[in-house]
């Protein structure tokens, strides 16, 4: 099976490398920095010409909001579980676990990219920030933006929910994907192409390989064989 797929697995991480490059090897980075200005610069007037929008960016960007994206992911595999026979929900725990494993793996490779890259708030001059405009705790800025880590997360749980759950989930996981992340982008605390071009050539390099191969199901297996519990896999499943 994997030796079918991997001429799909080469084309994804092509797609990904070249993404990256595209941003990477242009003066400046080229027209992703006219897209990247231009959303942000839209945006950031906003916050002044409508104070519901300026409330609605702070709040969306507020640590607890973070909390609601883990909240929507978690009932997302929450709604499978409940369907799962009991050894069926051991096993979405497990994979819960191997896909925050993912996330970490994936995380410190992008974290080891030689990039050090100021939010939009940091890089222009006399613009609006949030937390200038209103006293109430929000993140509009990152010394550090790209890639998106949060982006990336988001995207490996959408590769984890095709991959497990199939086309409705991952439609879903779009969902959540989109709703958490544009905010980032509308505060000014990530560029658009620290997602689009940092978080999902991560993704498209590096989750082939987890969940195209049967490495996700090896360490899924692992796990199921070691973890204590009534409906723990023997060694000969």
């Amino acid at each position: 099976m994997t030796m079918a797929r991997l001429p799909t697995i080469l084309l994804l991480n092509i797609l990904g490398v070249a993404l990256f490059l595209s941003w990477l090897l242009p003066a400046n980075h080229g027209l992703w920095f006219v897209f990247d200005a231009g959303i942000f610069h839209f945006f950031n007037r906003e916050l002044v010409e409508s104070h519901a929008f300026l409330w609605f960016v702070a709040i969306t960007n507020n640590r607890a909001f973070d909390s609601c994206s883990l909240l929507c992911m978690g009932l997302l595999m929450l709604s499978y579980w409940l369907k799962a026979t009991p050894p069926g929900r051991r096993q979405i725990v497990i994979m819960g676990v191997v896909m925050l494993l993912c996330a970490v793996v994936l995380n410190q490779i992008g974290q080891a990219i030689p990039v050090e890259r100021p939010s939009p708030t940091l890089y222009f001059p006399h613009i609006n920030r949030v937390s200038q405009l209103l006293d109430f705790p929000t993140k509009d800025a990152s010394r550090d933006s790209f890639p998106g880590d949060h982006g990336l997360m988001l995207l490996i749980f959408c590769g984890f929910m095709l991959r497990y759950f199939g086309a409705k989930a991952f439609a879903l996981a779009i969902i959540i994907f989109l709703v958490f992340i544009v905010p980032r982008m509308m505060i000014g605390a990530h560029w658009f192409s620290d997602v689009f071009v940092g978080s999902l050539s991560l993704a498209l390099i590096g989750l082939p390989w987890w969940l195209m191969t049967p490495f996700s199901d090896v360490i899924i297996r692992w796990f199921n064989q070691r973890l204590p519990g009534k409906y723990k896999q023997s060694g000969h499943n």
